[in-house]
C-alpha cells in the first residue's frame, strides 16, 4: 500500500426522526493522502467537512465505503471495522484530532492535560515538564491559566490548548478541524509554525478549512466538498507553482 490513509467510496447520512427527514452528509467521497501529506477541505458550514474526519477518527461510522490506514502497529487496517480496542490504541499512539471544541476532565489543569498527553505516549516526567512548559509557552498561554480549569478559559484560549494537547504527541495522522475558527492572526501564525514542524517530522496531515489562504504554502492537495461531494479544488494549481 502506497498510502498512508486511503478514503473509498464513503458515504454517510444522519436520520432525524423527530422530522421525519434523511440528511446525506458525505456522498460517495475518494480522497488519499500519502505519508508526510497535507492536504486541505475546504466548503461552507454543513457541506460535510466534518463528517470525513469524524469518520476517520471514528466517532461515526459510514454507511458504505472503506477507510483503510497504514498503521504502525497493525499494518493496513480498514478503520470502518477496525475493533475498539484498536481504535482507542490509534488514538492514543498514531492518529490525532484537534477540534474548534474542548472536551476535558472538568477537574483537569491546562498543565495536566498537556503533560498527560506526553506521558501517554510513554515520556518520563522530567521531559514531559519541559515539553509542556514549552508549547504552553509557544501558544502563549498566559501563566496565570496554566494551573487553571479550562472550563474558564475563553473560547480562544480552549482552542489554543487542545491544538498544543494534539501537536505534543507528534502523531503519525493528524486530523485538523477548523483548528483556527477562533484565533487571531498571532495565534494562528503559531499554529503555521507547528504545522510546518511538524511536517518536516514525517506528521501526515488532513485538515478542514473554511478559508484555506494563510495554508496554501503548506498544502500539497486542495479538495472542496459542496452538498457531501467532493472535487480537487481550482486552488491547486497556486498550491503547486
Amino acid at each position: 500500500m502506497d498510502h498512508l490513509l486511503s478514503i473509498k467510496h464513503l458515504s454517510k447520512s444522519f436520520t432525524l426522526h423527530n422530522l421525519n427527514k434523511h440528511i446525506p452528509a458525505a456522498q460517495d467521497v475518494n480522497l488519499h493522502l500519502q505519508a508526510g501529506e497535507f492536504v486541505g477541505i475546504t466548503g461552507k458550514s454543513g457541506s460535510g467537512k466534518s463528517t470525513i474526519l469524524k469518520c476517520i477518527y471514528r466517532t461515526y461510522l459510514p454507511h458504505t465505503g472503506n477507510i483503510w490506514y497504514h498503521s504502525s502497529k497493525y499494518g493496513v487496517i480498514d478503520l470502518t471495522t477496525a475493533s475498539e480496542r484498536m481504535i482507542i490504541e490509534l488514538r492514543k499512539f498514531e492518529i490525532g484530532y484537534v477540534s474548534q471544541f474542548l472536551n476535558v476532565m472538568p477537574r483537569t489543569t491546562a498543565r495536566e492535560l498537556v503533560r498527560e498527553a506526553i506521558m501517554e505516549m510513554g515520556h518520563e516526567q522530567e521531559i514531559a515538564e519541559a515539553e509542556t512548559v514549552r508549547m504552553l509557552e509557544h501558544f502563549e498561554l498566559d501563566h496565570s491559566l496554566w494551573d487553571s480549569y479550562p472550563a474558564t478559559f475563553s473560547g480562544g484560549e480552549k482552542l489554543r490548548l487542545n491544538i498544543a494537547r494534539a501537536m505534543v504527541k507528534r502523531p503519525r495522522l493528524l486530523l485538523l478541524d477548523e483548528p483556527t475558527a477562533s484565533l487571531d492572526q498571532a495565534s494562528k501564525l503559531k499554529v503555521k509554525i507547528l504545522i510546518e514542524q511538524l511536517m518536516k517530522e514525517g506528521t501526515t496531515m488532513l485538515g478542514i478549512f473554511h478559508d484555506l489562504e494563510f495554508m496554501h504554502d503548506l498544502c500539497n492537495r486542495e479538495y472542496h466538498i459542496e452538498g457531501g461531494h467532493m472535487s480537487l479544488s481550482s486552488n491547486n494549481e497556486k498550491i503547486t507553482n
